[in-house]
């Protein structure tokens, strides 16, 4: 199976690490996470600015797990002004299947899902109202929106389904080592 690259993006508090998640679960080993906030907070400790270091950093871990046969799950709120290029150019330079969604959930909602995270003392819902924008689409690669309406367990089901990567179409990465 092609791997599959997997673009995952939305506001603070709409799902999507619970999304990404969930799909790392369903399918197991051979889903690469490249997480946003990671690469930006935790390694590089930056703020979310143009042309920061963590925006062409993820493309190159997306390509890099992609070309070692993992499928790349890119996720994060990745706003289309700073991110859209390298979403772009990313979808241009892999070859195999490529899926991008979009959680499209209003504000009220998403300070309401921060609410109950581990990391909700992290900041606040005023934090959030700075960051949240509204329909943040990418003009290219169109993006799949999905709205509140569409359950965690719902919408994990329709990307796995979509993409192909439902439980029979699991391929395990780096099954061959032995190791469990």
């Amino acid at each position: 199976m092609d791997p599959r690259l997997i673009v995952i993006r939305g506001n603070s508090g709409s799902g999507k690490s619970s999304i990404v998640q969930a799909i790392r679960t369903a399918y197991g080993r051979g889903v690469a996470w490249i997480e946003q906030d990671y690469v930006r907070r935790i390694i590089f400790k930056e703020l979310d600015q143009p042309d920061g270091a963590n925006i062409q950093m993820i493309r190159q871990i997306a390509t890099h797990a992609l070309d070692r046969g993992y499928h790349a799950v890119v996720e994060g709120i990745m706003p289309r002004i700073r991110y859209g290029d390298m979403l772009g150019q990313l979808h241009a330079d892999h070859t195999g299947p490529s899926y991008f969604y979009y959680l499209d959930i209003p504000f009220e909602e998403t300070v309401r899902r921060h609410a109950t995270r581990p990391k909700a003392g992290e900041f606040t819902g005023a934090d959030m109202a700075e960051w949240y924008q509204s329909q943040d689409l990418l003009d290219e690669p169109r993006e799949t929106v999905i709205d509140q309406t569409s359950s965690l367990a719902t919408t994990v089901a329709r990307i796995l389904t979509e993409t192909g990567l439902g439980p029979a179409a699991q391929v395990q990465v780096g099954d061959h080592d032995g190791l469990a």
